[in-house]
Formats: structure tokens, C-alpha cells, sequence
């Protein structure tokens, strides 16, 4: 299996540095390899587990939530809570595009009324 330095691993996933250390310190990352000298190595279960964790970070899941889901993947026994969790997650997606919705209903109305004004642009 190939192996990455944080380097790549930040370039393949769009998490800077930081965030990577930051989330193996609060345990969102867990058992990273590291070469003798100490340096990070990433595999390709890493990244997908990192890709997970870009699509929770993305839809807005809090950190807290995100690493209950750490920790209940951590347990083969939980499949059902991180179903749940996911649900409850994918619930909070949907509200949140239905809010969008309305307003950019509402963006478009601005719209129309501007373009029924038949200024044109540049010469208000």
C-alpha cells in the first residue's frame, strides 16, 4: 500500500498542516504511523477516512459530533449509532437546503425586480 507525507496527504485532501495535527490531537485521526524520525506517514485508508471526515467537516457537522462518529468507528459493534448519527446528520443537510432555497428564492426576486427596471448595468 503507498504511503504519503503530510505534504501530500494535505494536498490530497485540502486540509492544511494544521488541521491535520489538530484533528490527531483531539483523536479524529488515530494511529498514524510515523517514520523513525518521528514524521507522519499516511496510508490510503487514511485517506479515505480523511475524506469522510472532509465530507462531515463540509456539510457542517460540529467537531463534537465528528468525533462521536470517530470514536463509535473505532467499535464494529456501533454500525446502527453511526447510522443514527449519519441520519440525524443527513436531517440537519436537508433543513439546511431548504433554508438556502427560500433565500436564494428570494435573491431572485431582487433580481427580477433590478432587471425590470431595464438600467443597464454600468449606468445607474
Amino acid at each position: 500500500m503507498p504511503t504519503y507525507t503530510p505534504g501530500e496527504i494535505a494536498e490530497k485532501t485540502g486540509f492544511s498542516l494544521d488541521t491535520l495535527r489538530y484533528y490527531e490531537r483531539i483523536g479524529l485521526l488515530d494511529g498514524i504511523a510515523r517514520t523513525a524520525g518521528g514524521q507522519r506517514i499516511f496510508d490510503d485508508d487514511d485517506v479515505a477516512w480523511l475524506n469522510i471526515l472532509r465530507c462531515l467537516r463540509d456539510t457542517g457537522m460540529p467537531i463534537a459530533r465528528m468525533r462521536r462518529y470517530a470514536d463509535l468507528s473505532r467499535d464494529p459493534s456501533t454500525a446502527a449509532e453511526r447510522r443514527e448519527l449519519l441520519e440525524e446528520h443527513d436531517d440537519a443537510i436537508t433543513r439546511r437546503i431548504d433554508e438556502l432555497i427560500l433565500r436564494r428564492a428570494h435573491i431572485r426576486e431582487k433580481i427580477r425586480y433590478y432587471r425590470s427596471l431595464d438600467v443597464p448595468v454600468g449606468e445607474e
